[in-house]
């Protein structure tokens, strides 16, 4: 009998140990990946946090797959107050971006309910195991790479706008400063936090001291009050399921629109036969720019919509050929996002991904929780800010997306991925599992390979293309962005696939991924 465990592909080296340690200690998936979350929050402080959100698509060996919305909440009420609520300018280099902050930015979170839950229903050991590993990365510290200091400058805005903020993430080496690479992050509150949590539950969070500073906070121009955070639930849905050629899809449903762009843009692929077509080629990347493009516009209907009841509406034959005609025109949004993926020997897998927005500059004090500014990202919010509906789950681009494939002389192959990049997301997981089933690359290669993606009429290209292929495209997608290296632009696609003997784990370079295999 083999003494492999399972697999992990996560965005920080310490995020995928976590989910190895406890995959080593008898934990199965599920237990793992809520190892993982817990640590991330540690570990990948811009991308993930207690006072975030996400989802989970969870396919235990023996039953249907399960999707766990944990997604931020829009409050009960708007309240008749001024907003704590204002832009910043973040700097890409090559392009500033405008978020909007502050305290009337935040959503109700679901993060902290949602690994509870998620705990009691698939879990096998104590949550307080679970927490460990986190607890000692926030205490012992995480290096910050390179990525991460990249990161961090771009939002420092953010991250400066207030003091308890500028004192949790300043630099060791400089207090003048944010963290910057190589610098060792000790989060002592973070740790505390999390020891309660261990202790107490989720209780602690959203009806114990967490809750009341919360509330309290908001009350100088925030909207979150304390039935917001007793009345947060965590919903259990029906995953997408869709055939794509001889595999079986199962991604995140609506309200969520990123699963059913995803299911869209694979049906608009499923017309042409790309095993006839080069990888690469002008019929491949001519064929993968068009259905981009032709599902822009859907995703701005779904938005403006909230999603409901427009699954079976999107994959119908006179919707497809609507939306082959529109071309959308809307702005980028780059939220912060990471993904977790996690399968055991058990046959157990499970898709994560999680966003905290940008943050919203405030800490719940002294917890070492950056709250998050859902409701201040652009892309989530269509109608416009403060024009959000009450009481209502916000949308995401978010696809935790479970794939099934049949390969010739093996058993089934299982694969679980998803993506972090806001808008990129469904095009980077679009081109992995189309790599995956058309052209039956390995997931290494599937994940590697070059992407595009096609946007407000500009033709985004990583490179390994040939030049002459791009060139003969100039023609229909004349405003073309050639970038010199693979970049998290193009999303980070962290991916295990298992097929009842082997094991692959793949962390995304392109977010400084990592793969384990236990």
């Amino acid at each position: 009998m083999s003494s492999v465990k399972g697999a992990v592909a996560a965005g920080h080296p310490m995020t995928a140990a976590a989910a190895e340690e406890i995959l080593h200690d008898g934990g199965n998936a599920f237990d793992a990946i809520v190892a993982a979350h817990f640590c991330a929050c540690v570990t990948e402080p811009v991308l993930a946090s207690l006072a975030g959100g996400g989802y989970m698509l969870a396919k235990q060996a023996s039953s249907e797959a399960q999707l766990y919305d944990f997604f931020v909440q829009t409050p009960r009420s708007k309240k008749n107050i001024t907003p704590d609520f204002f832009p910043i300018s973040a700097d890409f280099g090559t392009v500033s971006q405008e978020f909007h902050i502050g305290l009337g930015s935040i959503a109700v979170p679901g993060s902290v309910r949602g690994m509870f839950e998620i705990h009691r229903d698939l879990c096998s050991l104590p949550v307080s195991r679970l927490i460990e590993p986190a607890i000692r990365a926030a205490q012992n510290g995480v290096r910050f790479s390179h990525l991460q200091a990249k990161i961090f400058n771009i939002v420092s805005p953010i991250y400066s706008s207030t003091s308890e903020a500028r004192k949790t993430y300043a630099s060791p080496r400089d207090a003048n400063q944010l963290v910057r690479e190589n610098d060792q992050l000790k989060q002592s509150k973070l740790a505390e936090t999390l020891e309660g949590l261990a202790r107490e539950g989720e209780k602690l969070f959203y009806e114990g001291e967490i809750a009341h500073k919360i509330q309290q906070l908001c009350l100088d121009g925030g909207y979150i009050t304390a039935a917001d955070l007793t009345n947060y639930r965590v919903v259990r849905r029906k995953p997408l399921k869709l055939k794509y050629r001889d595999a079986m899809l199962f991604t995140n449903p609506p309200p969520s629109s990123g699963g059913i762009l995803i299911a869209l843009a694979l049906k608009l692929l499923e017309q042409k036969q790309l095993t006839d077509m080069d990888v690469g080629g002008h019929d491949h990347l001519d064929l993968l720019v068009r259905v981009m493009a032709e599902t822009n516009q859907a995703r701005l209907d779904m938005l403006c919509s909230g999603g409901d009841g427009l699954a079976e509406h999107l994959l119908d034959a006179k919707y497809l050929t609507h939306y082959k005609q529109q071309v959308a025109k809307r702005a980028r949004c780059l939220r912060g996002t990471t993904h977790i993926s996690v399968m055991d020997s058990q046959g157990n897998a499970a898709a994560m991904t999680v966003s905290n927005g940008e943050g919203c500059g405030h800490m719940v004090p002294n917890t070492g929780i950056m709250l998050n500014n859902m409701l201040g990202e652009e892309d989530i919010n269509p109608a416009g800010f403060h024009a959000w509906s009450e009481n209502q789950r916000m949308t995401s681009m978010m696809s935790p997306t479970l794939l099934e494939l049949n390969k010739e002389g093996v058993d089934p192959v299982s694969v679980a991925l998803g993506s972090g990049g806001s808008n990129r997301i469904r095009t980077a997981i679009l081109q992995v599992i189309s790599n995956l089933v058309d052209f039956g690359m390995s997931p290494e290669q599937a994940v590697l390979a070059s992407r595009i993606h096609y946007e407000n009429e500009i033709l985004n290209i990583e490179p390994g293309f040939e030049v002459s292929q791009l060139d003969g495209l100039k023609g229909d997608y004349p405003m073309q962005e050639r970038w010199h290296e693979k970049n998290l632009f193009f999303g980070g696609v962290h991916t295990v696939e298992y097929d009842g003997r082997d094991f692959h784990g793949v962390g995304d370079p392109r977010r400084e991924g990592v793969g384990i295999i236990v």
